[in-house]
């Protein structure tokens, strides 16, 4: 079963692209996520990230082709959406939330016509209250919750699987602080990314696996 990892650089993590897929994975809960399944289940994944820090979802379907159709996964992965709201904050450059449910939704059906069999896992996208959002954090919050519930309503449209994360964000920050979780208020620290990647991997093991 191939598993394929895109986003931005939530999903990226620093992979190391002059490298084999087994190393280009990055260091984020994707990488994660690949350890557990390789270890667990020998000899029954291959796993590919192709997320690009920066990434919104227009630029995500830009690529769509060379970095997903041509790869032929089985599953397909998607964290996409906070640069979609961060890029309007630093340079006027996001993606409106009726923008981003069309693309978005654009993306999830030419892929089930390019690739009928692909199960897709389509991540909710989050922030906390800290770091670079904190000066503009009402902003940050009401639009990042638009783009959340585009992705919740295409995955209910489309017939895919929609991965809550936001909640878990804000139940954490009952035992750490938000910077605890995710440093600036967009990028997980470690802790952050072992909750995604343990939240993933129920969904992953529930709703496909055991299928």
């Amino acid at each position: 079963m191939k598993i394929l990892f895109q986003g931005d650089s939530i999903t990226d993590t620093g992979r190391n692209t002059d490298r084999g897929s087994l190393l280009n994975i990055g260091q984020g809960y994707a990488m994660l996520c690949a350890a557990t399944l390789a270890a667990k289940y020998p000899n029954m994944f291959s796993f590919t990230n192709l997320g690009i820090s920066g990434n919104r979802i227009v630029d995500v379907y830009a690529r769509i082709k060379a970095d997903c159709w041509n790869h032929h996964p089985d599953v397909l992965s998607i964290l996409i959406g906070v640069n979609d709201v961060w890029h309007e904050v630093g340079s006027q450059n996001g993606v409106d939330a009726d923008r981003f449910y069309r693309v978005y939704k654009m993306l999830v059906e030419d892929t089930k016509k390019a690739l009928p069999d692909v199960r897709m896992i389509l991540m909710e996208p989050f922030v906390l209250n800290c770091g670079a959002t904190a000066g503009n954090w009402d902003y940050f919050k009401s639009e990042t919750a638009l783009r959340a519930e585009a992705v919740k309503t295409i995955a209910s449209e489309c017939g895919q699987i929609f991965l809550p994360l936001q909640t878990m964000f804000d139940n954490a920050c009952s035992l750490a602080s938000a910077e605890y979780w995710i440093g600036d208020g967009v990028h997980p620290t470690v802790a952050g990314h072992k909750l995604i990647a343990d939240a993933w991997m129920r969904t992953f093991e529930e709703k496909i696996l055991i299928k």
